[in-house]
């Protein structure tokens, strides 16, 4: 089973897709467990305060280290295990496919940091984060949508999670199809309002439709 511990401040941006479809049933199932954890819960002042004006002036607030530190701390409690903690930025390195599998294959346990308002003190990341990532070259409000990504991208990956281990092996940027996009597909009807699906496809003959397939894919 892996488990993803979540860090943010906004955990009920969570609640709705971790209890709906394939993620639902992957927690109900223990194939995954995530734990979502109030970064406020760590702050050591009397107004939960997690953020402070940044050294050197600029617009925005920062997410202040006291907090972010001693929440790894207690997730990571007494684990004899090494237990990666993830940041998600724009500076992090470029999320796909090969790295989900990573992720999916080596660890039991992942930390995931969501940043907000400007971003985290930067000691908290020379000191505690192993990975910085990205989800392409832009710039969201924080890292809750990133982390829903990624623990979707992840968690489909392990075994029992997609009823079919097929569904995953082979789809678009998997090892099997040479990390290319996955070829196109049909359902019944075979003519729907004159649109037509292409010939191979009804053939039965498996290698002709390996080889469109192959083809199909870019």
């Amino acid at each position: 089973m892996l488990r993803i511990d979540i860090i943010t401040i906004f955990p009920e941006s969570f609640e709705s897709t971790l209890k709906s479809s394939i993620l639902a049933r992957a927690i109900r199932l223990k194939k995954i467990q995530i734990k979502l954890h109030q970064l406020r819960d760590f702050a050591k002042n009397k107004w939960r305060k997690v953020d402070d004006r940044p050294f050197g002036g600029g617009a925005g607030m920062v997410l202040t280290c006291q907090p972010l530190f001693d929440a790894v701390k207690k997730i990571r409690g007494r684990s004899s295990k090494k237990i990666p903690v993830i940041y998600f930025t724009p500076r992090g390195k470029k999320f796909d496919q090969p790295i989900a599998e990573k992720f999916a294959e080596k660890f039991e346990r992942i930390i995931l940091v969501c940043g907000h308002y400007e971003g985290v003190d930067q000691r908290f990341i020379d000191s505690l984060v192993d990975f910085e990532i990205s989800l392409g070259d832009f710039v969201l409000t924080g890292g809750e949508l990133p982390a829903l990504v990624f623990v979707d991208a992840v968690a489909r990956l392990i075994p029992g999670v997609v009823g079919k281990i097929a569904s995953v092996e082979e789809e678009s940027f998997s090892e099997k199809l040479n990390r290319k996009k996955e070829y196109p597909h049909y359902t019944r009807p075979e003519n729907f309002r004159g649109l037509k699906i292409p010939k191979v496809l009804l053939g039965g003959n498996h290698a002709q439709i390996r080889t469109w397939r192959i083809r199909k894919t870019e």
